[in-house]
């Protein structure tokens, strides 16, 4: 079988507009897929103060530098989107077009483009407008209302929930939808309002048909996956390190019980009025052991248990080393490209990519000369 060393989406041309969080990471994702993604960089960066060199969304891509805020700042641009098959963009509803690179703008240079674009709120609606950030996100959509315990402020979950599953993740998948209808007969470009409210209420359709279905209470910890079931979280070992329990289905549950040694002693988990003594009774077995014992004790089994590892273990951990699932390139440790592909398979090819270090080989490659004009100067 032939196959590529650039992944599926190689001979996609990507222009992502330089900002922070969901759309890079989108961008990056595409890249890693094998797309030819051009970042354009703004003059002094996009502000949010880390290293170039560490930043790893930036992987895989390659950097011109364009400051759209003068006289053939847009047209630069625009003559890089007239080659491009999907743009990405990251501004507040309406900053684009005052910068001359909105949908109208570069659809009439190319009619075929797939204008993508990320914001935490959408294009419309009475928030639209507003500054926010991840938290507010899944704040607003009852996301964050389901994470944490009971009678504790929510548990916030990092920016993964918000900007990149509900955010960065449905953009990928509408912009790839968009460019397949625009590549078919009578197909066209089109713009893809991804926000984050939406993808971030989505990702909940199970559980609000569970709550519609009286399957799920509307407080936070009393359910079966969110903590409040306690043969699914996690407990702390003698070291004061963490094991996850998950068996919920009985076949697992009974060699866990067994294996945790309290089979003769674990109230029926049937019971939901005792779930609060099962709790107790096995969080006193966990402390009784180290995490390592513990870990020892489950990992040839089927009790689905797991322990709770740190950024810096998680790579070293036997399965994830044997599958390469955390890779080094560059001198940085970071999480190879996912999915897989059997045909043509992906790869960490380049490592962040410098702001504008790339504009000689975009101008040849893309054929856009003008990218790698002097700037002009405004006082001229």
């Amino acid at each position: 079988m032939a196959t590529t060393e650039h992944g599926p989406l190689a001979g996609v041309r990507v222009v992502e507009l330089a900002g922070i969080g969901p759309g890079p990471f989108a961008a990056m994702l595409l890249a890693d897929l094998g797309a030819d993604v051009v970042r354009v960089d703004r003059p002094g960066g996009a502000g949010l103060g880390i290293d170039p060199a560490y930043d790893l969304t930036n992987r895989n891509k390659r950097s011109v530098l364009v400051d759209l805020k003068v006289e053939d700042g847009p047209d630069r641009v625009l003559d890089l989107v007239e080659r491009a098959d999907i743009l990405i963009e990251g501004y507040r509803p309406g900053v684009a077009e005052r910068l001359g690179v909105g949908p109208e703008a570069c659809l009439a240079r190319n009619p075929r483009l797939v204008y993508g674009r990320m914001t935490g709120w959408g294009q419309d609606g009475p928030l639209a407008e507003r500054a926010g950030h991840d938290i507010a996100y899944i704040a607003l959509t009852g996301t964050l209302s389901m994470i944490g315990k009971p009678g504790e402020p929510p548990t916030v979950p990092a920016n993964l929930v918000g900007d990149y599953a509900g955010g960065s993740l449905y953009l990928v998948v509408g912009v790839l939808a968009a460019l397949q209808h625009a590549r078919t007969p009578g197909g066209a470009g089109q713009v893809v309002d991804a926000a984050i409210v939406d993808g971030a209420a989505h990702l909940a359709t199970m559980i609000h048909g569970m709550l519609a279905a009286g399957g799920w209470q509307d407080r936070r910890g009393s359910n079966l996956l969110d903590g409040g079931c306690p043969f699914y979280g996690s407990y702390e070992t003698s070291d004061g390190q963490y094991m996850a329990v998950g068996p919920l289905e009985q076949q697992f549950y009974d060699e866990f019980v067994k294996l945790l040694g309290i089979e003769d002693r674990a109230p029926d988990r049937r019971d939901l009025t005792r779930w609060e003594e099962l709790r107790r009774v096995v969080a006193d077995r966990f402390r009784t052991r180290t995490r390592a014992e513990w870990t020892e004790v489950f990992e040839a089994t089927d009790a689905c248990v797991a322990p709770v590892l740190s950024l810096r273990e998680a790579p070293h951990h036997p399965h994830l080393a044997a599958r390469s699932t955390f890779v080094e390139h560059s001198g940085l440790t970071q999480p190879a490209p996912a999915p897989r592909f059997s045909a043509t398979p992906v790869s960490v090819r380049n490592g962040p990519a410098q702001p504008g270090a790339d504009t000689a080989g975009v101008a040849r490659d893309w054929d856009v000369p003008s990218i790698h004009r002097p700037r002009k100067d405004p006082t001229d």
